[in-house]
């Protein structure tokens, strides 16, 4: 019974392939050709072909509580970010890609909380405002607010935990933020 079933099946998929098979695959090539522009790229961003450019200026750190370093961290990080995932050169300023913003928080606090009420972890965030400029397509254009955060063991001081909790944030930003001005989908 299940060879008598295959074997209609087959027949009917030839007949069907053999009568429509080279129309139907013309049609969807002409759709696909006259509906399309192919926008690409291995980190899945999606770029227009018109792009060439990107500007990234240093980011400002205004946060209350501020560790020097995390302002250039933050903006090489998204430089780096451009630079392994894109085809983009990177220009000073008026990029057809143009990012500015600043660090708006920068905050430990206690995430997690013992039986006598002492810290048992805490959670160092930061905080960006990002003002997102796409000269080629302005429909994407956004100004917005990006967090990331790491935790740690409360009993380390923040001096002891920044040098491998700041790179891991900057990650978590730059690639938030290029996700949220290339991945258009």
């Amino acid at each position: 019974m299940i060879d008598r079933f295959a074997g209609m099946t087959r027949s009917v998929a030839s007949a069907v392939t053999g009568a429509l098979g080279p129309a139907v695959t013309l049609m969807c090539a002409a759709v696909l050709v006259a509906g399309c522009t192919v926008k690409y790229s291995f980190s899945g961003a999606s770029i227009s072909p018109e792009a060439k450019t990107v500007s990234i200026q240093q980011f400002e750190n205004v946060a209350t509580m501020v560790t020097p370093i995390l302002a250039t961290q933050l903006t090489e990080g998204l430089q780096d970010k451009f630079s392994r995932g894109t085809r983009l050169m990177q220009v000073r300023e008026d990029g057809d890609l143009a990012f500015e913003g600043e660090i708006t928080n920068y905050v430990s606090a206690p995430i997690s909380v013992s039986g006598d009420e002492y810290a048992t972890q805490n959670r160092l965030t930061v905080t960006v405002r990002v003002r997102f400029t796409n000269r080629i397509e302005p429909q994407y254009d956004f100004d917005r607010t990006f967090s990331a955060y790491a935790d740690y063991d409360a009993m380390k001081l923040m001096q002891e935990v920044e040098p491998t909790l700041l790179p891991e944030i900057v990650e978590k930003l730059s690639e938030d933020i290029f996700n949220a001005a290339v991945s258009n989908w």
